[in-house]
């Protein structure tokens, strides 16, 4: 198992206002702030990390908040268009009332591969799933209004939007090891069976969908999780071997990854279990403060005048 793709490992999008997001993850749908830094291009802009307590593997939301001034992005083909969570069985009506609550943008309950699911936006118009899984032993983080009996698990799936999905399923069944599971309508399963969570991806094919545009409310890449360096780099050989530009491997602090484009044009990214969260701070401290990558610690100061205030 430890030389194959685990699954996703985490997945990144790009928001606008920083603190309406972090309210919105942390709040209203109770996820672990496991860490506050910046983004490595661009330091004066946050990148936020949302998951379980230990930000594991499978359960890691990323966003780059790039202001109130970003254009709308629009969702499309060659684009990863939406996020699935796990939540507990039965929990679906007491999101609803939450959702209300917070004037949530949803969508009323629906089944898709026998499984009920609710779709919702976020504040920023990111299209995310809850679907209600039966055996999904991870432990959820709770929050003071979002508890055990409805909080979410980490991820259930992965959606790509494709005008076809002939090469993204080779990639996914031939590189990464996974394997044909259903098919409904436009939308075909692929599982892999290295872990039990985190262990979907959906492709829907919509011949004449035009591209995407990348900008907020929109998912920016999904990654996808490696035991160590060793096998990260065992899938870089593979990727060059069919031809496709790929990244070195590039340090990000809590994993060590490697970037390419799959051939519908969607960006994945390969990342490792190692170092993780607790490298840079303990697990109770996670989130609390704001750690920057070592080339950027000499600007401490004038990086935090430029970032908004969260509290």
């Amino acid at each position: 198992m430890n030389n194959q793709i685990l699954g996703i490992h985490h997945i990144t999008a790009i928001a606008g206002n920083a603190k309406r997001n972090f309210d919105f993850y942390t709040k209203v749908i109770g996820l672990r702030f496991i860490k506050k830094t910046v983004n490595f291009d661009d330091p004066h802009t946050y990148h936020f990390y949302f998951g379980d307590e230990k930000g594991s593997a499978g359960t890691i939301l990323t966003f780059f908040p790039w202001g109130d001034e970003i254009a709308q992005g629009r969702k499309g083909a060659g684009m990863a268009t939406e996020i699935g969570y796990s939540v507990p069985e039965g929990s679906l009506e007491k999101w609803i009332t939450r959702f209300e609550e917070h004037n949530v943008t949803y969508n009323k309950p629906a089944v898709k591969f026998g499984e009920k699911y609710l779709t919702f936006l976020d504040p920023d118009g990111l299209k995310l799933e809850l679907t209600e899984v039966k055996n999904d032993d991870r432990k959820p983080w709770e929050t003071d209004q979002v508890k055990a009996d409805i909080a979410t698990k980490g991820f259930h799936h992965i959606t790509l939007t494709l005008n076809n999905i002939a090469a993204t399923a080779k990639i996914l069944t031939e590189i990464f090891g996974y394997e044909l599971s259903a098919k409904e309508g436009n939308r075909t399963r692929y599982i892999t069976k290295a872990v039990t969570n985190a262990a979907i991806v959906d492709l829907v094919e919509i011949e004449s969908e035009k591209r995407g545009f990348n900008a907020n409310g929109t998912i920016h890449h999904v990654a996808f999780r490696v035991k160590n360096d060793e096998v990260l780099m065992e899938f870089r050989k593979k990727i060059v071997e069919l031809g496709l530009g790929i990244t070195p491997q590039i340090d990000r602090n809590y994993f060590h990854s490697l970037y390419f484009r799959e051939p519908g044009g969607v960006l994945f990214e390969i990342a490792t279990e190692n170092p993780g969260f607790t490298v840079d701070e303990p697990l109770e401290e996670l989130g609390k403060n704001l750690k920057l990558p070592i080339q950027y610690e000499e600007q401490r100061d004038e990086i935090i005048k430029q970032l908004v205030a969260l509290d």
